[in-house]
């Protein structure tokens, strides 16, 4: 579809709402009507109404934990947050496009999951502590030989606890990459698109990558990490405490170009964060809060040459060369 015939990102907010609302147990007329009127003012109304069936008809209705929100507007946190998600998959989704394996892909169907932003601690059945980075969605699978837990997307701290099970089960965590045994330890484990990435922070962490061989996997012990993808581990270095540094809520940057900083911020934040090319190499550092994104950015115009402006209620954030600086 080309750029002339795209649909008004707000729009498409619009149409995730009241399909949201709409999904909701208890309709009333007053709201259906309203909503045939909001389709009936523009003919872009329409069309995005249009995708909001076409995702309804892929799904049969939306699960319950995304109508269910719709029903506590002001209290629920997440809400935004599952806002923006509706909205971009009202955007990507073409006809006949499989809506239930995007949701799977943004994590609604996990058994956990976190919004961009979010950080959630939970303890499982074994007594083993398990902290969900942003946008982290993850299942856990416990039965009588091992105890999984599959990572489909972002990062986790694990905790492990003794198994209180009468026969010890080995305690794995799965990636696309492969698989994690944790040898009575504490660790973070990150998966991205091309490698997964390991810091122990106590005991040691076996790592065996999908198409390695047995003499390739390898033990990472405390105060190492390393990364591996499909086929292979790389060597043991020291860790870099900013790579756990979220497990604290912070983002701590040295020297860091701020072109990397804002896709890492981003991580944290709904919505786009743009970085002017220009000033992307720009180095940064200090310590950042990743629980206050919007405190984060004004700490950062406020140390650097950058100047910051903001669309669609903070949606969209642009960074820039000061007029100084240009």
């Amino acid at each position: 579809m080309s750029k002339s015939h795209a649909i008004d990102p707000q729009i498409l907010d619009q149409a995730a709402d009241w399909l949201m609302r709409l999904s909701a147990t208890e309709v009333t007329d007053a709201e259906r009507a309203a909503c045939l009127r909001w389709q009936q003012q523009h003919p872009d109304h329409a069309r995005a109404w249009a995708k909001a069936e076409l995702l309804i008809n892929k799904l049969g209705s939306l699960p319950p934990s995304l109508a269910i929100p719709a029903l506590d507007r002001p209290e629920n946190p997440n809400r935004r947050a599952i806002l923006n998600k509706l909205a971009i998959l009202l955007a990507i989704a073409p006809v006949g496009w499989g809506s239930w394996r995007a949701l799977q892909t943004l994590g609604w169907t996990a058994d956990y999951h976190t919004a961009s932003g979010e950080r959630r601690e939970l303890q499982l059945a074994d007594g083993t502590q398990l902290t969900l980075n942003t946008a982290t969605s993850v299942d856990v699978q416990f039965d009588s030989e091992k105890r999984f837990i599959w990572l489909r997307s972002g990062e986790i701290l694990v905790q492990t606890a003794p198994d209180n099970a009468l026969v010890s089960r080995p305690f794995i965590v799965g990636t696309q990459h492969g698989q994690l045994e944790a040898l009575g330890t504490r660790f973070t484990v990150y998966q991205q698109k091309k490698v997964t990435q390991l810091a122990v922070l106590q005991g040691a962490v076996k790592v065996m990558p999908t198409q390695a061989n047995v003499s390739q996997q390898i033990i990472v012990n405390a105060g190492e990490q390393s990364s591996f993808n499909l086929y292979t581990v790389e060597s043991p270095s020291p860790i870099d405490h900013a790579k756990t540094a979220w497990t604290q809520g912070m983002l701590l940057a040295d020297k860091m170009p701020l072109g990397e900083f804002v896709s890492e911020l981003a991580r944290y934040r709904s919505g786009i964060v743009r970085c002017d090319p220009k000033i992307a190499d720009l180095p940064v550092s200090g310590s950042f809060p990743v629980s206050d994104t919007d405190l984060a950015l004004r700490m950062l115009v406020s140390t650097y040459p950058i100047q910051l402006t903001s669309v669609m209620q903070g949606y969209l954030i642009n960074l820039g060369p000061t007029e100084n600086h240009q």
